[in-house]
């Protein structure tokens, strides 16, 4: 498969000394993994500075756990470049963050313009604005596994594999991904002084995802209502992880840009071992069995939009550069994500639990 299989013990990923005092700007934050993101940023003492759309679900994992109180919040639109200079240029950030994006498939379909001009042209923008702001060390876009051309192919697809995408947002990613090597190689390939790098990462699951035509987010709303799981495609394969698996690898990957600029101006892909690439039916048996109650499943009939059937990263080149490792497997990836879902359900202090799962998966990097 090409897959690292070596081990990192000792080596301690997360550098938590780095973050704190830090200035961090970030795009999406009031999204799933923006909010994690800034959670975890706050956590260890960055001073933290979103730009975003206000949050895309109710509820949200950002108004679950109260980020507006944890960071410096602005609402804002990426496709506006004046609007979104000025937020980074008044922030004075030294690392960025771009993950505000129309990330879901289906809703790429209905509005394909929409899609487009978010994922391309604000892509565009962030780094134009990015360019224009002398306080900005290193800067991390991140895109998707999707924007790779999938060939169905057994093996992981790798960082010079082919870009490509059947669907609109799969699509409008892999321009993403050209957009920033076009600024890199016009305008950060030399620099000493800014390192910019795409992030790809595949399936990202966990606490507080509420979005629609995601299956965790359908089994929450299923197990909550009591009602059937209406599913589409239970064979296909996924590089299911959490939610805090990327954003170490996102976080990693910020330090040494920082640090040293030319050496990490790349891409990389960040995802799970090959044996937690598993069909969408067995993440539906895992996470039942972590809740303890039994989901009726119901195939969907009528009209189905083309869906990859199967798809896998080669995560070789973050490990070894890096020296990162996805530090939860699939158990514990379904085991934290029911948890969070059943407090949530129940009232309770998701903000702490999150925390708390946050310092958990710290210590596997530090053993």
């Amino acid at each position: 498969m090409g897959v690292w299989k070596g081990s990192v013990e000792g080596v301690e990923v997360i550098h938590s000394d780095f973050w704190k005092g830090k200035k961090v700007f970030i795009t999406g934050h009031t999204g799933f993994k923006g909010g994690w993101l800034t959670l975890w940023l706050h956590q260890m003492g960055a001073k933290v500075y979103g730009y975003s759309l206000p949050a895309p679900s109710s509820p949200s994992f950002f108004d679950a756990v109260k980020l507006s109180e944890l960071c410096d919040h602005k609402i804002g639109d990426i496709r506006d470049y004046s609007h979104m200079k000025s937020a980074l240029e008044a922030s004075q950030a030294e690392i960025v963050f771009h993950m505000a994006a129309q990330p879901l498939v289906r809703r790429s379909y209905r509005d394909p313009i929409e899609t487009y001009s978010t994922n391309v042209m604000g892509t565009v923008n962030l780094l134009e604005a990015v360019r224009n702001t002398t306080s900005v060390k290193a800067c991390v876009i991140i895109t998707t596994d999707k924007c790779y051309e999938n060939n169905e192919w057994v093996w992981g697809y790798r960082e010079d594999d082919r870009l490509g995408g059947h669907d609109p947002y799969s699509n409008s990613k892999a321009c993403s991904e050209l957009v920033t090597a076009a600024y890199i190689k016009s305008f950060f390939k030399d620099s000493s002084t800014t390192g910019v790098a795409s992030a790809r990462a595949g399936n990202v699951i966990g606490g507080g995802d509420f979005a629609e035509d995601r299956l965790i987010p359908d089994i929450y709303r299923a197990i909550s209502e009591k009602n059937e799981l209406r599913i589409r495609y239970p064979e296909s394969t996924r590089p299911w992880q959490h939610v805090l698996v990327p954003l170490s690898g996102y976080l990693k990957l910020a330090e040494e840009l920082f640090r040293e600029p030319k050496k990490f101006t790349d891409s990389f892909n960040f995802g799970p071992l090959d044996e937690d690439c598993i069909s969408v039916g067995s993440i539906i048996e895992k996470m039942s069995h972590h809740w303890g109650y039994h989901l009726p499943v119901i195939l969907e009939s009528g009209q189905k939009y083309h869906e990859a059937k199967f798809l896998k990263l080669d995560i070789s080149k973050a490990s070894f550069n890096l020296k990162w490792f996805p530090a939860w497997n699939v158990e514990e990836t379904t085991e934290k994500t029911a948890k969070w879902y059943k407090s949530f359900i129940n009232g309770e202090d998701v903000r702490f639990l999150s925390m708390s799962q946050i310092r958990e998966f710290e210590t596997k990097f530090k053993r």
